[in-house]
């Protein structure tokens, strides 16, 4: 599917609202996702099923020019054949015409690019962990999705009701308003929609193009450093010296115990057993639902604060510093991971990206390997090594004596100097490429050069220039411009 370019002077944005569908458009809906999630599978089937041929056929000894020939998983080729097998396709025959087209072109679509994962994987030229074939969904366990990108999909005037394809007008549980007045006053085009059931509900998002004017932060030429951690969800230090804490809600671990309470009624209920074929009783029906609405409710908490704290920092700071955290590595610690994935790290981050860029602002990710924890803020002094357990930072050097976090926040706030200057941006020419591992990433311990004859450390600190040198040395080995 080709991706879409806005305009100039246009942004990219989603508008996302809960719908409150009947009985019979619900029935739709998921009529809708199950017919995507059909074609998905047709299409895996399909491509996979001349792999298999072509290695039966190898194996009894068949020169390569007499193959059955690959069959191609482009959309186009996938919409072709498809269109073909729909009429005489039993899976497909008798209910395939109940649905939208969008409906199977949405698991065409996905089954497309899943194979071009795979190949891009497989050829490594895709970043991340290797990516492999494209599996069959199960019905109990896929998603329940789909796209609408043609046909009628509008914001009715009246701002309760949106109308898709097929599905006809669908009444939305808020209104449409912050959409509707962009559309009718012609700084806002539909794009697509697409309609997706989570959390216990079903959720509409529409793709639109937005002319978004360039909102000026309340300080632009103040930096922030934002340390992220589980004691302190969030201590931001800024260029100006101010340090603020965003203390850490804790929303899962605040739900545990109505949360155990929930699972232990549902394990006393009957439920299913694949094994036997042993449907769930509606006692456990009804107690499940309790406990994922417990699940809904932290969620939707997490996200709503998400959201606000990212938002205050957007609109407020020119230049915003963070971490670049390995949270797929740090969640593999079996006594934090559930501290960690409640904080929500990744979704901080990602979340920072667009809007602080949406103001027109800068993002600086500092390099992993930076030792903002480790070194002084007010010296520059690198320790070799803090153990976690210790959350107060004392120079052996200067004698500051400071909290962990809000000297690691004010070190990140000192790398936007360094990337203001435009040094050690990601992709320098000349730089060295890292060993493996890590290697060359081990913290080195900065120590004051003892004065000739004096036997004292050059009158207790560094000289003042050789200092400042030794700072931004050590910022330009660190920092990434993202």
């Amino acid at each position: 599917m080709k991706k879409f370019q806005a305009q100039p002077g246009f942004v990219v944005q989603a508008f996302r609202f809960a719908l409150d569908p009947n009985a019979a458009q619900e029935h739709a809906l998921r009529s809708h996702c199950g017919a995507a999630r059909a074609a998905y599978n047709w299409a895996v089937g399909w491509v996979e099923a001349s792999w298999w041929q072509r290695r039966a056929e190898e194996s009894y000894g068949i020169p390569e020019a007499d193959l059955t020939p690959w069959r191609p998983w482009s959309l186009p080729a996938l919409r072709k054949a498809f269109n073909e097998a729909k009429h005489t396709d039993p899976r497909f025959c008798g209910w395939w015409e109940d649905n939208s087209k969008e409906a199977y072109s949405t698991g065409l679509a996905n089954a497309s690019a899943a194979f071009d994962n795979y190949a891009k994987s497989k050829r490594g030229k895709r970043k991340g962990r290797a990516v492999g074939m494209p599996r069959f969904k199960a019905k109990r366990k896929a998603r329940l999705a789909c796209r609408f990108t043609t046909g009628t999909i509008r914001v009715e005037a009246g701002g309760r009701h949106v109308t898709l394809p097929r599905l006809g007008a669908i009444r939305v549980h808020e209104s449409t308003v912050k959409l509707l007045v962009r559309v009718q006053s012609g700084t806002a085009r539909i794009l697509s929609a697409t309609v997706r059931h989570e959390r216990g509900r079903w959720f509409v998002s529409f793709q639109t193009e937005v002319k978004r004017d360039l909102v000026r932060v309340a300080r632009p030429d103040t930096a922030v450093g934002i340390d992220l951690g589980i004691k302190t969800l969030a201590v931001m230090a800024d260029s100006a010296g101010e340090i603020r804490e965003v203390p850490n809600p804790r929303h899962l671990a605040t739900a545990l115990t109505e949360l155990r309470r929930a699972s232990r009624v549902v394990s006393r209920r009957r439920g299913s057993d694949r094994r036997t074929g042993q449907k769930p009783s509606r006692r456990w029906e009804k107690a499940n639902a309790a406990r994922n609405r417990v699940h809904h409710r932290v969620a939707n908490l997490r996200e709503d604060a998400l959201h606000q704290l990212t938002t205050s920092v957007a609109a407020e700071y020119g230049t915003v510093v963070i971490e670049d955290l390995n949270v797929a590595g740090m969640v593999k610690n079996r006594r934090l991971a559930r501290h960690i994935t409640d904080a929500g790290f990744g979704e901080i981050r990602r979340r920072l990206d667009y809007k602080v860029k949406r103001n027109g602002c800068r993002i600086v990710a500092a390099d992993r390997w930076y030792p903002s924890s480790k070194t002084c803020s007010g010296c520059g002094v690198v320790k070799a090594k803090l153990p976690l357990h210790i959350r107060t930072f004392h120079c052996d050097v200067c004698g500051l004596v400071i909290d962990r976090d809000a000297n690691a926040a004010l070190n990140l706030a000192a790398l936007s100097a360094a990337a203001v200057a435009g040094t050690a941006v990601g992709g320098d020419q000349g730089a060295q490429a890292p060993k493996p591992r890590g290697a060359d990433r081990k913290t080195r311990t900065t120590r004051p050069r003892l004065t000739a004859g004096t036997g004292r450390a050059g009158g207790a600190t560094l000289p003042h220039q050789r200092q400042q040198e030794t700072r931004d040395r050590t910022q330009a080995e660190a920092l990434t411009l993202w």
